[in-house]
């Protein structure tokens, strides 16, 4: 059996998560004391109890899913949680995964995302970018509305590779107002323009991208315990350098989670965990290898879910390796 680890980004975060957790494992609990101190102000408060609009802010979102992913995985791993063959994240979720892989420590994978969220805030003025969730077309159509769209100076581009079907555009106001009449001449399902803070994984991202690339330059990245597929390359990284350039550079790239996942599969994973608030990655990976099975670990009852699953499935390889 072959497991990969997978963990959630922007957009999965909730008032309530992790504190099922917390108050049932000390190691979650352990997680998110760290998390406060690291941060210098209660992180934890705001996953636990809100208010949505404050823990919605981009700066305060990203270190609280990195938080809450990484208490579900300590509190799964204190439980007897296999290892890993691989890890994987959906954008921000890459640091949770390279947290899992030990090349990361949680004290300043937190405050290094705290950063990047306000650096992506910042550096686009509110209104001028826009994004827009593309159902029902194929990548190339997508690139040529994209394409078409675009007007001087503008940035219109993929920014999320969701799976067969499911991508979203980011960019320019305009120019992504102007792609979604486009698109839908082409076929496309639907496409709607999404309630977003900044305009993510696009061009407009290289102020952000250039100044969270100085300080990931002072962060200590070891070498890999567990290979990751970087979503910006879809391609496996065990050396801490390249999963550094790998998270600058996913700033302004867009996340090819579809060939990340189709990576893993042909890799021979079978089993996919996602770990952390929410179940959307569990959707993305069945649409794109509908032949894997995948399990979530968000709280309790889903963390004792996934342990018995695994164990039912240990339980009847063995009894088919012998001959029962």
């Amino acid at each position: 059996m072959s497991l990969a680890f997978i963990f959630p980004g922007q957009g999965s975060q909730a008032p309530g998560m992790g504190r099922d957790l917390a108050e049932k494992y000390l190691a979650a609990r352990e997680v998110f004391e760290e998390a406060d101190d690291a941060l210098g102000f209660a992180l934890s408060r705001l996953c636990f109890d809100g208010p949505a609009e404050e823990l919605q802010l981009t700066e305060n979102t990203q270190p609280a899913i990195l938080a809450a992913s990484v208490a579900a995985l300590r509190a799964a791993e204190a439980e007897g949680l296999p290892r890993p063959d691989f890890v994987a994240g959906h954008s921000l979720g890459e640091y949770s995964a390279l947290v899992a892989a030990g090349a990361l420590t949680l004290g300043d994978a937190v405050q290094t995302v705290h950063k990047r969220g306000r650096y992506m805030q910042e550096a686009v003025p509110a209104g001028a970018g826009a994004m827009a969730a593309i159902l029902g077309a194929d990548i190339e159509s997508v690139e040529a509305a994209c394409a078409e769209a675009r007007q001087g100076e503008e940035v219109c581009s993929p920014a999320n590779i969701n799976s067969p079907g499911q991508v979203v555009i980011a960019g320019s106001a305009a120019a992504v107002e102007r792609a979604i009449p486009l698109l839908k001449a082409r076929g496309a399902k639907r496409a709607v323009q999404l309630k977003v803070s900044a305009p993510f994984h696009c061009a407009l991202m290289l102020p952000a991208q250039e100044r969270l690339a100085a300080d990931l330059e002072r962060v200590e990245f070891k070498d890999l315990r567990v290979p990751l597929v970087s979503n910006v390359d879809a391609r496996v990284v065990r050396a801490g350098t390249q999963a550094r350039d790998s998270l600058v550079r996913q700033v302004s790239s867009p996340v090819r989670w579809r060939e990340s996942v189709e990576l893993l599969a042909r890799e021979g994973v079978e089993t996919f965990i996602e770990i952390g608030p929410g179940k959307v990655l569990s959707g993305l990976v069945r649409h794109t290898a509908p032949q894997v099975r995948c399990l979530n670990v968000k709280d309790g009852a889903s963390l004792e879910a996934t342990l018995a699953a695994l164990a039912a499935e240990s339980l009847s390889n063995s009894q088919k390796a012998g001959g029962d």
